[in-house]
């Protein structure tokens, strides 16, 4: 993907063509359009500073700094500006768009420069993704979030990458031609004959719901998401057990964090002891889920008890020293108490006589940690 694609005698005399029109007069056509757009409108709220974007990008490298004043003349300032980057959310077609102060070399299929990405929604099928890297290695595919980018120099030839990775997935075309219909819709660009698939997207990219792909859980007993989870007759247990999976994990995150920082040794020996039993309860929760026959789901009550263990941690991360032993130490007193709560409200509603057996195990050792915390608060 690059600027000079024509491999015979004709490239040495079009790269200043190329360089400077980006598709053609069409796609500069197209350029104009999108200014007045109602979806460039729509994102004007979030946009940097035009004067920002300009200080940041006079110290940037030449070829880069073009790519970014090409995109500002088509979809206005980007949302986002660092000294290394620009980035344009729902600009046109694309989920995203990145012109960053690097320059990649990339051979194919002659030696230029890369700095350029567009992202769309796809969902690329696992079978499928050695050969877009096979195609091009400047693609880059992000099953998780169902993202699929091209890296180049044009805004063009990233557009004609992703149509050319579309036909390879939906098997119009394979890897060798479609790197040989790569050269030929350049060299069409490059005669003025504006081909379709430099000019814009030969396809509807996917919504995010249909592009993402969480996986699946490799662990035994992992939880479920609600929405993933078949229809349980047990829905109660099935809250409880996945509840007292992210309490665990809560503490177990904490406990991490406190073993970064410089405690004293009875506070580092607490988040040690946090760490491990929490650990355990966790795996035995989990390992119980199995043999009831009862897989954790994560409702929205559930997802909000592990929002709520982030906030709180987040809170802590930034302190230091003493300031951080007694924030570690009160949020553990809090939250164990917190949990015992929990705990009397989940043992008085749980079906299942191994489950509330574990619940009450598990809510004797919280009590274990938070009469330990209490100790270490009067200490301090």
């Amino acid at each position: 993907m690059n600027t000079y694609k024509n491999t015979t005698a004709l490239a040495a005399s079009i790269v200043a063509a190329l360089c400077l029109s980006v598709g053609g007069p069409a796609m500069a056509q197209k350029a104009s359009a999108a200014k007045r757009a109602p979806a460039a409108k729509s994102m004007s709220h979030s946009m940097v500073e035009r004067g920002t974007v300009d200080r940041i990008i006079a110290a940037w490298a030449t070829r880069p700094r073009l790519g970014a004043v090409e995109m500002m003349a088509k979809y206005g300032a980007p949302q986002e500006a660092t000294s290394e980057r620009l980035v344009w959310h729902k600009a046109g077609p694309f989920k995203r768009i990145m012109v960053m102060n690097l320059e990649t070399p990339h051979d194919f299929p002659l030696p230029h420069v890369d700095f350029m990405e567009h992202t769309i929604e796809y969902k690329v099928p696992q079978d499928k993704i050695a050969d877009l890297l096979a195609f091009d290695g400047s693609s880059t595919i992000q099953r998780t979030t169902g993202e699929l980018s091209a890296r180049c120099d044009l805004e063009g030839h990233n557009v004609l990458t992703l149509n050319l990775d579309h036909d390879i997935i939906t098997g119009k075309k394979s890897v060798a031609e479609a790197r040989k219909a790569f050269g030929e819709n350049v060299q069409q660009d490059v005669l003025g004959k504006h081909p379709a698939y430099v000019e814009g997207l030969q396809f509807k990219p996917a919504g995010m719901m249909a592009a993402a792909f969480s996986d699946e859980p490799v662990i035994p007993g992992s939880p479920l998401r609600a929405a993933e989870a078949k229809t349980s007759s047990n829905k109660g247990d099935a809250e409880i057990l996945a509840t007292v999976a992210a309490i665990d994990l809560n503490e177990i995150s904490a406990a991490g964090q406190a073993q970064m920082k410089k405690l004293s040794p009875a506070v580092m020996a607490y988040a040690k002891m946090l760490h491990q039993e929490h650990g355990m309860n966790m795996v035995e929760t989990l390992k119980l889920g199995q043999q009831i026959k009862v897989t954790p789901i994560i409702t929205h009550k559930v997802e909000d008890l592990q929002k709520k263990g982030a906030g709180e941690l987040a809170a802590l991360v930034p302190l230091t020293g003493a300031q951080f032993e007694r924030g570690y130490i009160e949020t553990m007193v809090k939250g164990h108490t917190e949990v015992l709560d929990m705990l009397d409200g989940a043992l008085k509603t749980a079906d299942n006589a191994a489950l509330k057996a574990h619940l009450t195990k598990t809510r004797t050792t919280v009590a274990e940690h938070l009469a330990k915390a209490k100790a270490l608060r009067s200490a301090h």
